[in-house]
């Protein structure tokens, strides 16, 4: 048995208005099925009167075959109400970079947003009552979508953001892993 038939196909990523998540989703589905190039690139086309030799209009061919598939995966990927929006799209670049202006936003909407994330961030603390797993469930959210939003941040300033916003009832737990571990080199999953 090949390796081909044991390797589960994946579903296609369905589009429920978290355009980045849908997004960072689709793109690697797209690029396992060999198509994220063409989200990237334009298509190229037969034009009226140019000589082109048989290789170049089968080259052509496929790319056009191989953009109709993609368009294809992109078109089952979104409801009705947001097809019709895109349907006089003709590439599945076309369809991406319409998507991805209208979900994803401009600069300036991305940079508010970054800005508000910053700020929630800052004021993170673990509430009274709040499980540890609820804490971190709750930091790496925020820190994700910083991250979706361009932030650089290490693990290591998570980590730190993380031990310094405890409760103090976890002062001890906290004095106790930054004595025992190297917080410099630690990951957020050791953590």
């Amino acid at each position: 048995m090949s390796m081909e038939t044991n390797f589960v196909q994946p579903s296609i990523p369905k589009f429920d208005e978290y355009y980045d998540h849908w997004s960072m989703l689709m793109e690697i589905f797209l690029r396992l099925k060999e198509y994220w190039t063409l989200m990237e690139q334009e298509v190229p086309v037969k034009t009226e009167g140019a000589s082109l030799t048989d290789a170049q209009m089968k080259t052509i061919d496929d790319q056009r075959l191989k953009d109709l598939k993609a368009k294809n995966y992109l078109f089952q990927a979104i409801d009705r109400s947001l097809l019709e929006t895109i349907l006089k799209k003709d590439t599945a670049k076309d369809i991406w970079d319409s998507l991805k202006q209208k979900y994803q936003g401009k600069a300036r909407v991305k940079r508010a947003q970054l800005q508000a994330l910053r700020k929630e961030w800052e004021m993170l603390q673990m509430k009274a009552g709040e499980s540890v797993n609820e804490y971190f469930a709750r930091t790496l959210t925020i820190t994700n979508k910083k991250r979706i939003h361009g932030e650089k941040m290490d693990d290591v300033a998570v980590i730190e953001k993380i031990l310094r916003s405890m409760t103090s009832k976890f002062d001890y737990v906290v004095c106790a892993i930054e004595e025992s571990n190297d917080v410099e080199t630690m990951s957020i999953d050791e953590l």
